[in-house]
């Protein structure tokens, strides 16, 4: 039997489980986080399509754009401009070409070049094992957060929840960028960018619930996490600060998935939460919802606001031009008073 069949009898793809001896104590690596080197100016980067496919030449050609601004390499994976056509040569493709960036040793990084759908296909067939033993930057968001919660479950290793490559890169999101991935210092601490009008600021913060608390980080799209829950990749949130956002959904939606995982224990133990920026979360005009009566912050404040534990509203996560770059299951804390997240721990090495 091959290796990689071997590993798949194990259960989701999972690491044998490696051990290391210390002074007569047995630990166990698998459950040791592994930070990806720090990316250097002139590093390769490999380009992947890992949901919906990105055909279009100019759309690829400005994602090429972006790497040589940042002063790094592309190499575009073999089928990341292909339309998707038959349904499992589909999956079979995309999940070719991550694992191919993830061997490919001149690679020093993996960045999704676009989101939309399909991530979630990849996750009961990627080599874990593959991504534990060779580390690599993974960055993206909104549908690759299935694949962000998956790696850090399974490979334990830090991945980055932050723009796509067609992402806008502002100003602001260039600087915390940099700042995850180039430098080995930890981040910081972080809130949002400084407001041009008061009176009608661009990304408004929140207090849903006050005070500070510490934790690993960890979270990405409501969506995908709800639809994980159940399966070997759901998000794991015990003693954690959980991040969450999402985009273009109704109320009653919100109110659904934030219930579907306070149903499911999600928030039992939780040591903070906090709720990024959520554009176009309401009724739609042409057609209100009447499903429930209350407004999006109506629906934090109804689910949120009855956790014992610091819960904050509008931290520039997701779908935003004014983008962070996040990564997952370092240490943070958030000060929930002050509107402050604070990444404690370097993220790359």
């Amino acid at each position: 039997m091959r290796r990689r069949n071997f590993l798949r009898t194990l259960g989701a793809g999972a690491a044998l489980p490696l051990v290391k001896w210390d002074f007569g104590h047995a630990t166990n690596l698998v459950d040791e986080l592994i930070r990806p080197k720090a990316l250097r100016e002139g590093d390769i980067v490999g380009l992947i399509t890992p949901a919906t496919y990105v055909p279009d030449p100019d759309r690829l050609a400005l994602a090429e754009r972006t790497l040589k601004y940042f002063g790094l390499r592309m190499k575009m994976a073999k089928n990341a401009g292909k339309r998707m056509g038959d349904y499992h040569l589909s999956i079979n493709e995309r999940l070719d070409d991550l694992h191919a960036m993830f061997r490919d040793p001149d690679v020093k990084a993996v960045f999704a070049i676009g989101g939309g759908y399909g991530s979630m296909h990849l996750l009961d067939r990627i080599d874990y094992d593959l991504m534990r033993r060779n580390p690599r930057v993974f960055l993206g968001y909104s549908d690759i957060t299935a694949m962000h919660l998956a790696i850090n479950k399974h490979a334990k290793l830090v991945t980055f929840h932050g723009p796509i490559t067609l992402s806008r890169f502002t100003d602001y999101t260039q600087k915390y960028f940099r700042k995850a991935l180039f430098e080995t210092q930890p981040i910081g601490k972080i809130t949002n960018p400084p407001e041009s009008n008061e009176v009608r600021p661009s990304h408004t913060l929140r207090v849903i619930r006050p005070g500070t608390a510490t934790g690993r980080l960890i979270g990405g799209n409501l969506t995908l996490i709800s639809t994980t829950l159940g399966t070997p990749y759901e998000i794991e949130t015990r003693g954690k600060i959980v991040f969450l956002e999402d985009v273009d959904e109704e109320p009653y939606s919100i109110d659904r998935m934030l219930t579907h995982l306070r149903l499911a224990g999600k928030f039992d133990g939780v040591a903070g939460v906090i709720f990024g920026e959520c554009q176009d979360c309401r009724p739609k005009d042409y057609k209100p919802s009447t499903t429930i009566p209350y407004g999006f912050g109506e629906v934090l404040d109804n689910i949120l606001g009855d956790l014992k534990v610091p819960v904050l509203y509008g931290l520039t996560i997701g779908h935003t031009d004014d983008q962070l770059t996040l990564p997952l299951g370092v240490n943070a804390t958030l000060d929930a008073t002050n509107g402050t997240l604070e990444i404690k721990e370097a993220a790359v090495r």
